[in-house]
Parts: structure tokens; C-alpha cells; sequence
């Protein structure tokens, strides 16, 4: 295949199970299961700014949900599944350990390409968009389909004895099912304008859903825990600089942009994220009080909305910036 010079992002679809559960309601089920426990009404929100959140079906996979959002993808860009290079999943989800659950993707939509599978907790469609810009611009792929689908209310912890558990699962309380897709195409015009990132996984237990070993045998996904005083201490020891150098090695600043898509697991953490790198609030995308955390499909969401809104338009730059577990920094600089 010959060599190709640039990508770009062609297109963004989301898709949201019909089911919502409001913070009210999450409360009432919450009271409901743990009657030895007074819930503290209103908490979930004032600490998180989640009003509601999406809950997928109980039989619906991560491979569902990045199905559904594919397939209006392809429709509305013209594409059939024949004509897909790669599929890239990425998500903090899954269907299994093995194999890559790009493979179920790619059943269930009927492709033939190669697949593989990206993790990086909730930057893993950013790390996503920079593998398939280099495997575009470096000729060996035309057209990726870059797939995430998230099932992460599973890990609402449910069971609260105390004060102080039901503070530890507020995170828990906050995450939200959808799916995802972006498509990448060979371009004859920059799509995909800079990038750069960063980690310090020296503080890779602030922020974990674990494997947990069963008496029976096998593993089972754990309770996601956070430590956030390991969190914020890792955060600020993270090159934060780094968010800011795609933008600044071209003479833009945040103003320049027409849309910045910001990870946000909460309200407050967005906030504090917009103070860390200089982003005035008011220019940041806000996902978090209608949807939820949405893991990896935080990002995908947030440029949907915004071209739907028509806040987004072609030729428009626009910044994807992610702070996740682990912890891994990046941003991603486009031309829309």
C-alpha cells in the first residue's frame, strides 16, 4: 500500500441504551438495599455534578453497545463494513480476556479486517486516534474504525454499611454505558495536527478496578476503588505541560479552538482539570451532569455533542485532552 501522508477524523457516532437512572433514583434503589443505611440525599450530586446516568441491558455486552454506535457511523458516512482497513477497540470495557473484543465487533458487524485491541483506561480511544493516525500516515491503512463500547455501571458498588463506604463508592455512583465509534481516513489535508503524552504509574493504585482471585477459582472484576489523595498528589506530578505543547508548538492557545473535549469523571475533577492547564471553564465541553461518566466514550460523546449542537464544524480545530488511571496524560490536536 502506498505511503500516505495525513489522516483525518471523518466522523463520530455515539449510541445510548434507552434506559436512564437519575441520581434520585439511583438513591431510592440505594435506600431500598441497604435499609440498615440512611442515604445521605443529594451528596451523589453536589460531589459529583451527575444528575443522571445511561444503564445498559443486563444481557448487552461492551460489543453491543460499540456495534450499535459503528453501524450509524458507516451509515451516515457512506461506509459498508467491506470497506474497513482495521478496527481498533478501545475501551475500559470488554467481553472477555481472550480474545481482543475488537474480534466481536467485527463478527457481529460483518468485517473481514484485521483487529486489535487498545487499553488505556479512560484514554484509550486517544490512544486509539494516535495509533490509527500513524498507521494511516505511515501507508499501511486507509479507513480505521476506531470502536469502544462501556458497560462500567456493572461496577456500581450497591452494598454500603457506612458512612464512610458510601463516600468510597461516589465514583462508582457517577459511571454511565454507551457506545462509541470514529472513523479515520487517508487524507490529502492534516486531520490530525500534533499530539503528545504522559504517565506517572508510580501512582497506579490511586485509581483501580481490579481483578479479584474467588475461592471457587478464575477472577471476577472487583469494586472500583479510589484513593483520592494519591490521585490528586499523582496528578499534579504529571508534566501537565505536555497537555498544552501541541497547541503551543503552533501558536495556539485554548482560545484558538473551536471546541476542547476534557475526560471528566466528575464536575469538580473537570473544574480542577481546567485550572491545572489554564482552560478557562466556559470552554470546555460538558457531558458529565446529563450522561455520566463514560469512561472511554467521555471523549467521542463530548465531539458528538458538540457537532450536533452545531458548536463543531468541518475545518473547526478542536482538542481532545484525557487524564486517566494509571496515570496517562495526552492531547490530541484536530482539524474536524
Amino acid at each position: 500500500m502506498s505511503r500516505s501522508r495525513h489522516s483525518r477524523v471523518t466522523g463520530v457516532a455515539v449510541h445510548v441504551p434507552d434506559d436512564e437512572l437519575t441520581t434520585p433514583q439511583l438513591e431510592d434503589l440505594l435506600a431500598e438495599r441497604n435499609p440498615g443505611f440512611r442515604v445521605p440525599r443529594g451528596l451523589i450530586e453536589r460531589h459529583s455534578g451527575v444528575r443522571r446516568r445511561h444503564v445498559a441491558p443486563p444481557d448487552r455486552m461492551a460489543s453491543d453497545l460499540a456495534v450499535e454506535a459503528a453501524r450509524e457511523l458507516l451509515r451516515r458516512t457512506g461506509h459498508t463494513p467491506p470497506s474497513i482497513d482495521l478496527i481498533i477497540y478501545a475501551g475500559v470495557s470488554g467481553d472477555a480476556v481472550e480474545p481482543a473484543t475488537g474480534h466481536m465487533v467485527a463478527a457481529k458487524l460483518g468485517a473481514s479486517c484485521p483487529v486489535f485491541d487498545v487499553r488505556d483506561a479512560c484514554n484509550s480511544v486517544l490512544r486509539a486516534i494516535h495509533l490509527a493516525d500513524a498507521l494511516i500516515t505511515g501507508g499501511h491503512h486507509r479507513t480505521v474504525l476506531v470502536a469502544c463500547g462501556e458497560v462500567v455501571t456493572s461496577s456500581i458498588r450497591w452494598r454500603v454499611e457506612s458512612q464512610e463506604d458510601f463516600e468510597a463508592a461516589i465514583p462508582s455512583y457517577t459511571v454511565s454505558d454507551s457506545g462509541s465509534a470514529l472513523l479515520l481516513e487517508s487524507s490529502g489535508t492534516p486531520g490530525v495536527l500534533g499530539h503528545r503524552f504522559g504517565a506517572n504509574s508510580a501512582y497506579w493504585e490511586a485509581s483501580i478496578l481490579p481483578f479479584v482471585r474467588e475461592a471457587a477459582g478464575g477472577f471476577r472484576g472487583g469494586e472500583f476503588a479510589i484513593d483520592p489523595i494519591a490521585l490528586a498528589i499523582g496528578v499534579q506530578k504529571l508534566d501537565l505541560g505536555v497537555l498544552r505543547q501541541p497547541l503551543a508548538e503552533r501558536g495556539l492557545g485554548w482560545e484558538d479552538l473551536a471546541v476542547v473535549c476534557a475526560h471528566q469523571p466528575s464536575l469538580a475533577a473537570l473544574h480542577w482539570l481546567c485550572e491545572l492547564i489554564e482552560l478557562p471553564r466556559d470552554r470546555a465541553e460538558v457531558t458529565i451532569a446529563e450522561h455520566g461518566n463514560l469512561a472511554a466514550s467521555t471523549l467521542p460523546m463530548q465531539l458528538h455533542q458538540a457537532e450536533r449542537a452545531g458548536r463543531l464544524r468541518r475545518g473547526d480545530l478542536v482538542a481532545l485532552v484525557g487524564v486517566a488511571s494509571g496515570l496517562s496524560s495526552g492531547t490530541m490536536l484536530l482539524r474536524w
